[in-house]
């Protein structure tokens, strides 16, 4: 496995989301993984998968990985197109983002996924999802990571990755305008627990996940 210098979330490492999919995709299995990173995913190295761990080519654990056997989270509700382009126009990061590159949300890559979740009223975060001409299974999975970070993240006080799990019940097609969805569930000091969920066009569930972000 190797994950490409494009695929890049805070400066020098692996957006989360992106790499958690690779390694889900490599680990295989029927049901929803749960992918924890132990360290930020090293970009364009050589990875390997064995006996559940990524190791980098030093032998050091970059992410350890388990069937989600009790995943059974109830998905972020959805909100039309409308009403996701608007909260995306107040996407704070287009002010201040901690990591401008990120290749799923930073308004720096205009060959990223350019998702901008802003807030609803509810504290909920939405954004709409130009499909890519090229969508896999780690598509999707990097649309359902920040989001959710961005439930959290406030000026000042950054965000990253440590933990996701995800079920992905179908891709969209190439070009689809989406609708992915977050909500913070709780927090625990310098934790925070998260769900996303991605729509289709049409309104079908694509995925969903929860995840834990650890404030830096």
């Amino acid at each position: 496995m190797i994950i490409e210098g494009r695929f890049n979330g805070p400066p020098g490492s692996g957006n989360g989301g992106w790499s958690a999919g690779v390694f889900a995709t490599a680990y295989g299995g029927d049901g929803p993984v749960e992918v924890t990173l132990r360290r930020p995913p090293p970009l364009d190295t050589p990875l390997t998968l064995a006996d559940a761990e990524v190791r980098d080519p030093a032998g050091e654990v970059v992410a350890l990985l388990r069937a989600a056997e009790e995943f059974d989270e109830a998905a972020v509700p959805p909100v039309d197109l409308a009403t996701a382009r608007a909260a995306s126009a107040a996407y704070p990061g287009l002010v201040d983002h901690p990591f401008p590159g990120c290749y799923v949300c930073g308004p720096q890559r205009a060959d990223g996924l350019r998702v901008f979740p802003g807030r609803l009223p509810d504290g909920r975060t939405a954004a709409p999802l130009r499909v890519p001409p090229q969508v896999e299974v780690a598509t999707i999975w990097a649309a359902l990571d920040c989001p959710g970070g961005w439930a959290v993240i406030a000026a000042g006080r950054p965000y990253v990755l440590g933990r996701i799990a995800a079920r992905v019940e179908a891709l969209p097609g190439p070009g689809d305008e989406c609708v992915v969805t977050g909500a913070v569930i709780g927090t625990e000091g310098r934790k925070a627990f998260v769900r996303t969920s991605l729509y289709a066009p049409d309104g079908r569930l694509l995925g969903h996940a929860r995840a834990t972000w650890i404030a830096v």
